[in-house]
């Protein structure tokens, strides 16, 4: 689990010539003195805004009581850990595993080709392996760790999602969406969230535990026999893309997730080959977490799930911000750019008179172009219409002015394409469903 400051510290700056160092909050550009992040968010806000609406209007949602507030919650209620999997280990692991129990440490090789290659857990499959100990030693490699409890497809068959249940009976999301270029899955890291964002129905469940690197790699297997057998949409595909953007926070289970990441990055036999440039990593802003990413050097996209650009609406927003404040948050975002090349994408779901005003696509703006230009690129999420809410979509007039705001200060935007709204396709409705209708709660 990626180790939190403790609220209102900083991490060390680095003192190269090519950042700007920071000082008190403000930024000592060498071309020119540029103003603070708080001095910015101080020009932006308008004196009145009679339109505004803030999260604390209305319960979280799928809140059960109206005077619920969002709660942080970052140690599990739930203990329960799932048996050993031969995709918890890289193959040097794989081979102990192997030889405590008594079997020949060069089987890890074959096991790990049935797996990560063809796709598969069934020990009639396996035909190089000895008839005699075949089924012990596909039990012993190959727990089951996932089932499946439903799946339902949308957007003419291009759209799956799924409901998982763990071995403990607890339940997860992922959603397989394929693209006329790519194949995309979006994967669970956590059964429920404790992030506690008012606006997804998985930050309202809490966080009861965290996945295991094999039950995270489980989903990805899946999905990709899925593709390859011409499940989705109809003919063969491959799976391309893998974003942790399901239920959970990555960075609260770091161990597990960097373990996910490299089974899905290793050549084969010892993973599924992916490339590092086709997986996101989504967070909330557990600026610890994206360090340690940092120091990795693995060349995945961050997803910075920011939805608003000054800390008096993203306190209230996005919980953990009162520990990790937007400056601090997107120099380390910026940073993460500096050290893999790869581009940062700001996730922002517009809001109806919350987030979605024009000044706020400027101030995000300004507070991206202080650290350099074409480092981020934004992703306007236009959320569900939702009468009588106040986590409902905005206005057409209010996105294209948003998303207008943006490209004239020279940010790179893209809407995104939302999937499967009529089968429960956002973060955590299945498994909220799941839940009451198994539970009446």
């Amino acid at each position: 689990m990626a180790k939190l400051a403790q609220p209102g510290s900083a991490q060390k700056r680095q003192k190269d010539g090519s950042r700007a160092s920071l000082k008190g909050g403000r930024f000592a550009d060498k071309a020119s003195g540029s103003t603070s992040d708080k001095e910015l968010m101080r020009r932006a806000k308008p004196r009145r805004d009679p339109w505004q609406v803030m999260p604390t209007d209305q319960a979280p949602e799928g809140a059960s009581s109206p005077d619920a507030r969002p709660v942080l919650r970052f140690q599990a209620t739930k203990r329960s850990k799932p048996p050993a999997h031969l995709a918890d280990f890289d193959l040097a692991g794989r081979k102990q595993m192997l030889k405590e129990a008594g079997f020949p440490p060069f089987r890890a090789d074959q096991l790990s080709r049935h797996y990560f290659t063809h796709l598969t857990t069934d020990p009639h499959q396996m035909s190089d392996l000895p008839a005699t100990g075949r089924e012990k030693l596909a039990e012993l490699a190959f727990p089951q760790l996932v089932q499946q409890v439903v799946e339902r497809s949308g957007d003419q068959g291009m759209t799956h999602k799924y409901l998982w249940r763990l071995f403990d009976g607890a339940e997860v999301e992922s959603v397989l969406m394929r693209y006329p270029s790519r194949a995309t899955l979006c994967i669970s890291c956590e059964v429920g969230c404790g992030m506690a964002c008012p606006f997804c129905a998985t930050g309202q469940m809490g966080l009861t535990r965290n996945l295991s690197t094999a039950e995270i790699v489980e989903q990805v297997r899946l999905a990709r026999k899925v593709c390859q057998e011409g499940e989705l949409g109809g003919d063969p595909c491959h799976l391309s893309n893998v974003v942790f953007m399901g239920m959970g926070e990555p960075m609260v289970n770091y161990r597990a997730v960097l373990g996910a990441i490299r089974r899905l990055i290793a050549e084969p036999p010892e993973g599924f080959g992916m490339s590092a440039r086709g997986i996101t990593v989504s967070t909330v802003g557990l600026v610890p977490g994206i360090r340690k990413l940092t120091e990795e050097k693995i060349p995945v996209t961050l997803a910075i799930s920011l939805h608003a650009p000054d800390d008096e609406l993203r306190d209230e927003l996005i919980p953990i911000n009162s520990r990790f404040q937007v400056s601090e948050l997107l120099d380390a975002a910026y940073d993460y750019f500096k050290a893999t090349g790869r581009r940062v994408s700001i996730e922002y779901a517009l809001i109806k008179n919350m987030n979605d005003q024009a000044w706020r696509a400027g101030l995000l703006a300004d507070l991206l172009n202080a650290r350099g230009h074409g480092w981020a690129h934004v992703n306007p999420i236009p959320l569900n219409p939702t009468p009588g809410s106040i986590w409902t979509a905005s206005e057409s007039h209010a996105q294209a002015e948003f998303v207008d705001t943006l490209e004239r200060k020279g940010i790179t935007t893209t809407i995104r394409d939302t999937r499967g709204q009529d089968i429960d396709g956002a973060c955590g409705q299945l498994a909220t469903k799941s839940r009451k209708e198994r539970t009446g709660k």
